[in-house]
């Protein structure tokens, strides 16, 4: 899925203030400058800058600007990070080199993933682990999901993600390094079809410290 011009501006403007390019206070460029930067209209422009808002780096001001927030280093997860690679998405957030690797199975289902899947336990499944690491430090590490042989992403027109803290998995708390009884932000992602079927699903690890906690619903763009 290619990513939407607003999702790249977005993300060069987050990788400037997070790197101290654009210091807290500063005013980023109007709309028209922006758009006429980048080729674009007022209105990715628009998206760009309230993904900006989202994620707690920048504040609008009624008929001044906006400007860059005081703390940039509050980050949400958002739901434009599923249009991202992991590489990018941690390019744009990290000062620091960020390696990711992944590795690729077919399982079988078990009954909560055939029941998840609406398929029968033992079906094909392709499974997909995907760690990230920061200057050798875990930072992410997830497990994704879906039915062998066909692509999920490509048939979502629906997002449901549940970000909390808990007890991470034995191989989640292995790969994070995380204390025995000690809670990491969890992230569940659902992805479904237009007619309901799930056709994608993602649990995801995080140090507990690194994203604020919310729940979304958006519809994906095609």
């Amino acid at each position: 899925m290619t990513e939407p011009a607003y999702v790249s501006i977005a993300g060069e403007y987050a990788k400037k203030i997070r790197v101290g390019e654009l210091p807290a206070g500063i005013q980023l460029p109007s709309y028209s400058e922006i758009a006429t930067r980048y080729g674009v209209s007022d209105i990715v422009v628009r998206k760009a800058i309230e993904l900006l808002q989202n994620q707690g780096l920048v504040n609008t001001i009624r008929r001044r600007g906006v400007f860059v927030t005081a703390q940039p280093n509050l980050v949400r997860v958002s739901p434009e990070r599923q249009l991202e690679s992991a590489e990018s998405t941690f390019d744009g957030e990290s000062k620091s080199a960020v390696e990711v690797e992944r590795f690729t199975e077919t399982i079988v289902a078990t009954s909560d993933l055939a029941d998840t899947f609406s398929v029968e336990p033992g079906a094909a499944l392709s499974h997909v682990v995907t760690r990230a690491s920061e200057d050798a430090r875990p930072v992410s590490i997830s497990d994704t999901f879906q039915p062998d042989g066909f692509s999920g992403i490509a048939e979502a027109k629906f997002l449901e993600e549940t970000i909390a803290d808990r007890l991470p998995t034995p191989s989640h708390a292995e790969w994070l390094r995380a204390t025995p009884g000690d809670l990491v932000k969890t992230v569940h992602q659902k992805f479904t079809a237009a007619d309901g079927r799930v056709v994608m699903v993602s649990d995801i690890s995080y140090p507990r410290d690194r994203y604020e906690s919310f729940v979304f619903r958006m519809v994906l763009d095609s």
